[in-house]
């Protein structure tokens, strides 16, 4: 049987608390002993694992070459389940909290030039993005959306580092982003980045949906509906031991991996996070989640298994 990766979690203190924006709280974490963090690149996130509570994936928003603290922002979500509530109301400075990561599934991958376009909190992941593409000297713009100009977390932090780079549009004053101007057309060398609510990435990938393949990198805080209604039942195979496991309409794979023992570490259950990710050794996937591209779901090769079902009798998988 193929050896699971087991992500280490740390506990890590809150050296410092902002509030960024309106609902936006802004933690600084640290190891309590001045021990360095581990390494990360733009676009990673990391799990906050709240005593009592969920396990909620948070972007890294500092600076990657600072080893010595990691800085989240979570915005407050009434209508959420209570993870950004229990961050809210129990992590200020001093409080201690459980971290799992980093893990990247919205890498920034080298290109002469990049549109960013945020909305909302999904400006987190796009921060270090912005000065990763500043110091490789490539040509960059943002485009960045909210609710209100009180509402957009690092306005102003962002204005001071990029001067015009930067275009602001809150919508109680400019309506909805305007994708014609913050996208332009199909450059050879662009890249775009977006992050936001789902409305958001829908219409950028509307958008850009006539564009030469590949130009698009979104990431999602939720993964895209699928309807279960026509679910069948499937087998998975476990290659290191060969045992057949029965994955019935109704349940995951993941549960079912759990119940007999062989479950990877998993973490949100809904195809956002990656921690669930198995590699798959035959067999077509089904793929529901939020996080690979277009290419790497037909490479049908690895799947989220809290979420990802079959499109096959069996998939055979690297466990």
């Amino acid at each position: 049987m193929s050896a699971r990766t087991v992500e280490p979690e740390r506990e890590l203190v809150v050296h410092t608390r902002a509030e960024p924006a309106r609902d936006v709280v802004a933690l600084t974490l640290r190891d309590p002993d001045g021990a360095p963090l581990p390494e990360w690149a733009p676009g990673a996130h990391v799990d906050l694992l709240l005593d009592g509570g969920p396990v909620r994936q948070y972007s890294l928003c500092g600076d990657p070459a600072d080893t010595t603290s990691w800085r989240v922002a979570v915005l407050r979500e009434p209508a959420g389940r209570g993870g950004s509530a229990r961050v809210h109301e129990t992590l200020h400075a001093g409080a201690t909290v459980r971290v799992r990561g980093p893990r990247n599934h919205f890498a920034l991958e080298p290109a002469g030039q990049y549109v960013f376009v945020a909305g909302g909190i999904g400006i987190t992941p796009i921060l270090p993005m912005l000065a990763a593409a500043d110091a490789a000297g490539a040509r960059w713009r943002l485009t960045y959306g909210g609710r209100t100009a009180a509402s957009m977390a690092f306005a102003g932090e962002l204005r001071a580092a990029y001067g015009d780079r930067v275009t602001l549009r809150p919508q109680d004053e400019y309506g909805v982003l305007e994708l014609d101007a913050a996208l332009g057309g199909p450059d050879g060398d662009t890249l775009v980045y977006c992050c936001g609510p789902e409305p958001l990435l829908e219409a950028v990938e509307k958008h850009t949906a006539p564009w030469p393949a590949g130009r698009l990198r979104v990431e999602r805080f939720v993964a895209q509906a699928a309807d279960g209604a026509a679910d069948e039942g499937f087998e998975v195979e476990l290659a290191g031991s060969g045992e057949v496991l029965e994955v019935p309409a109704g349940r995951s794979v993941l549960e079912v991996l759990e119940a007999a023992g062989a479950g990877p570490l998993s973490s949100c259950r809904e195809g956002t996070c990656g921690t669930c990710e198995t590699g798959v050794v035959s067999g077509t996937v089904d793929h529901r989640d939020a996080l690979l591209s277009a290419d790497e779901r037909a490479a049908h090769d690895t799947m989220f298994v809290c979420v990802s079902r079959a499109a096959c009798p069996r998939l055979v998988l690297d466990l």
